[in-house]
């Protein structure tokens, strides 16, 4: 399960390498409690879910929608599993149709517990959830020990920070790679248009 605040920063090819790397994780564990009994069965299928609180504007085209699934499919319809699943879900287009159409199940329950603190919308969960009045307890004590909050940001800020640093070192080196390819295009037509420069000086010479 990956929680991310901002949801471009984990896009599809992501989930897949997370995805890639879970199954691996799984296929060496299973071989090496099988060992030789090992067979591919062994390896059982893996899912990566990814929470966004603010999500990509690849999503608002489906504003009614708050749980994208994804599985690889076949372009003639044989079935095979592959293991890999991957479920999208964008919590500021559901916040925006709970806040439209009310909690209508237990996932809006747990999407709403998971997703908001509007106190309006906690009171509303916990008349029609009873269960969740213990977790926000849970919480609630939790929050009221200042130094442990404190030390659990501290730490969640030391990740972000590092995570962050890594994902705009990694843009950089991107803008940069493509501003090298640009310079070598353009280098390249100037170096054409040299030589018609050259040619034309020499066909003027000539006549």
């Amino acid at each position: 399960v990956e929680v991310q605040k901002i949801g471009y920063a984990f896009p599809g090819e992501r989930s897949a390498c997370y995805s890639s790397d879970l199954l691996l994780r799984q296929y060496k564990t299973a071989r090496s409690r099988k060992k030789e009994k090992f067979t591919y069965k062994d390896v059982k299928g893996v899912y990566t879910i990814v929470l966004m609180d603010k999500s990509a504007s690849i999503f608002d085209e489906f504003s009614e929608k708050y749980v994208h699934t994804f599985r690889q499919g076949s372009d003639t319809g044989l079935a095979m599993d592959l293991l890999q699943n991957y479920i999208f879900i964008p919590l500021d287009i559901f916040r925006e149709n709970v806040h439209n159409k009310g909690i209508k199940n237990k996932l809006d329950a747990w999407l709403t517990f998971l997703s908001t603190d509007d106190p309006e919308q906690i009171i509303g969960l916990i008349t029609e959830y009873p269960e969740f009045k213990a977790m926000y307890e849970h919480v609630y004590n939790m929050c009221r020990n200042v130094e442990d909050v404190m030390g659990i940001f501290s730490e969640e800020l030391k990740i972000l920070d590092r995570n962050t640093v890594k994902y705009m070192v990694d843009e950089m080196q991107e803008t940069i790679d493509e501003q090298k390819r640009q310079l070598v295009t353009k280098q390249s037509k100037i170096d054409e248009l040299q030589e018609q420069i050259e040619l034309l000086k020499k066909q003027l010479k000539e006549r």
